[in-house]
């Protein structure tokens, strides 16, 4: 496998990423300063675990979400066609007014707040289209004659992220739509059933100029955890990961420290494979890249044979495609990958097969083990979907699946500011003590079981840091006045970027990467989470 990878990394070069230039390997290049600073509000927003939904049906509809936005006898059941209904009534600036006062009122501060008090968000995925970047984005597109609509469409965006980041709740700005679709399907705008983003150039020139213009504007945005540059890539697209290079290769221009989130395209293995290049210490400056996979148990004919309880039980072995790929960054390079999408739907024919047992129970069991899964093996997981016309949205919706104790958050955002307090206290309490077991036990274990040089001294200084990071991101709700403690949830992608601000080199930066993964560990022992 380690040769597999290091062909497979070989195979890419410079040209993949403009701008962007290999280091030497790590290896043979000196220790140099340390740029490393405590873990910023933003630093937080970006890499803790982001546990959320999906907002819903705002800006880019779906009408078997929100059948309310078309008028009676609308063809159709998409963006456009809602938008075409509109315009073809009532005109184009009456369907702006109407389109405007959606956006502004169909999420409100009271379901924001229910986000953060009762789900203990930190975090939601905001589906948007190309389109609602305005006028100069529709031109030569399915919404050119549309563009009218969305003249304003972007600031009210900007209003949503703003109206979450004062809450503590960051936003994936997730591409839901790119220009011709990257699958057929009518989340990415229209009805046309066609795929015509992957094989157009001029499509994806703006697609990827759709993104540079996000990436520029989210720089001054507070709140933005990421942009996801698309959502559910056709499976083995074309040109999809030359488009990647190119998309991460711009954005690294605007903006090295923005994560972008890629999709899948139904292929995690290979995607994951795909990501330790662009996440590797060859490069000093590149984008952090998350994976984003989906999880349904409610399509296929193979998923209606099965029982609940099956499926509950498939659901423990999902993400392990990322075993033996993760936890030596050194070595491989990082990979993260996150559930973008999920639900607590079955088929019919599935419940059918549950011998009796309480469906109610079964969708609590359920729910809970998708939690589990995703909290210890991703990097997060945000439910589809939480604002629809059918509140509470039964297993569809992420209010009720939430309230029936199904969704449950991390254990530390459920947690009082002073039990926050008094668990970081007992934490540092314990840190010098704790500090010198594990170290000790480290230099035994390597010089016992394999005696040679080593430079012990990283794995200490690598404890440190990973410890301290790990408590400054614990507090920082409460420093920001919130309720709850956040955990690094994209800890392969926090260790690439201590790693390359460290100033770290030579032959043992491994023994520096490993005494940071201890650290963290350490501290949520003591800490109790």
């Amino acid at each position: 496998m380690k040769n597999f990878l290091n062909k497979a990394k070989a195979a890419f070069s410079d040209d993949h990423f403009p701008g962007q230039h290999q280091q030497q390997p790590i290896a043979n290049q000196p220790d140099r300063p340390s740029s490393i600073q405590p873990p910023t509000p933003a630093d937080v927003d970006r890499y803790r675990y982001h546990h959320g939904t999906n907002i819903g049906s705002v800006f880019a509809i779906e009408r078997w979400l929100t059948n309310s936005r078309f008028p009676d006898g609308a063809e159709g059941s998409s963006e456009k066609a809602a938008a075409e209904a509109w315009v073809k009534r009532e005109g184009v600036d009456a369907t702006r007014d109407r389109f405007e006062k959606a956006w502004q009122e169909y999420v409100s501060d009271q379901d924001l707040d229910w986000l953060r008090d009762v789900a203990k968000c930190t975090s939601v995925r905001l589906p948007i289209g190309y389109w609602d970047l305005g006028p100069q984005f529709c031109e030569g597109t399915a919404f050119k004659k549309l563009s009218g609509v969305y003249q304003n469409a972007w600031h009210f965006v900007q209003a949503l992220v703003a109206r979450c980041s004062a809450r503590g709740i960051g936003v994936l700005i997730d591409v839901h739509g790119l220009p011709g679709g990257a699958n057929p399907q009518e989340h990415s705008g229209t009805n046309s059933g066609k795929t015509e983003f992957w094989d157009s150039r001029s499509n994806r020139a703006l697609g990827t100029k759709a993104i540079a213009f996000i990436a520029q504007q989210a720089k001054t945005m507070a709140g933005v955890l990421g942009i996801q540059i698309v959502n559910e890539a056709e499976y083995d697209a074309p040109n999809m990961y030359e488009w990647y290079d190119e998309v991460i290769g711009e954005i690294s221009r605007i903006d090295p420290t923005m994560p972008i989130y890629v999709s899948d395209g139904w292929n995690l293995n290979r995607c994951a494979d795909w990501s330790l290049n662009p996440n590797s210490l060859k490069y000093q400056t590149l984008n952090p890249v998350v994976v984003d996979t989906h999880y349904y148990w409610a399509f296929t004919d193979d998923d209606k044979k099965k029982t609940p309880q099956q499926i509950t039980d498939e659901v423990h072995g999902k993400l392990g495609e990322l075993d033996g790929k993760d936890g030596s960054i050194v070595d491989r390079g990082a990979v993260q990958a996150i559930v973008g999408e999920y639900s607590c739907v079955l088929t019919e024919d599935s419940w059918a097969k549950s011998g009796g047992a309480s469906k109610d129970d079964l969708v609590r069991g359920f729910g809970n083990a998708q939690s589990q899964r995703y909290q210890s093996r991703s990097g997060g997981s945000f439910f589809w979907t939480y604002r629809m016309d059918w509140m509470d949205g039964g297993e569809w919706g992420f209010k009720q699946m939430t309230n029936a104790h199904a969704i449950t958050p991390p254990h530390g955002l459920t947690l009082n500011k002073g039990d926050i307090t008094q668990r970081i206290e007992n934490a540092k309490g314990q840190q010098l003590q704790k500090r010198g077991e594990t170290f000790g036990q480290h230099c035994q274990w390597w010089d016992t079981n394999h005696p040679g040089h080593y430079e012990h001294w990283r794995f200490e200084a690598g404890w440190d840091v990973g410890f301290t990071d790990a408590m400054h991101f614990f507090g920082m709700r409460s420093q920001r006045g919130f309720e709850g403690g956040d955990k690094i949830g994209m800890v392969e992608l926090w260790i690439l970027k201590r790693i390359r601000e460290s100033g770290q080199g030579g032959g043992f930066v491994w023994e520096y990467e490993q005494g940071m993964r201890q650290g963290i560990r350490d501290f949520y022992q003591l800490a109790g989470i």
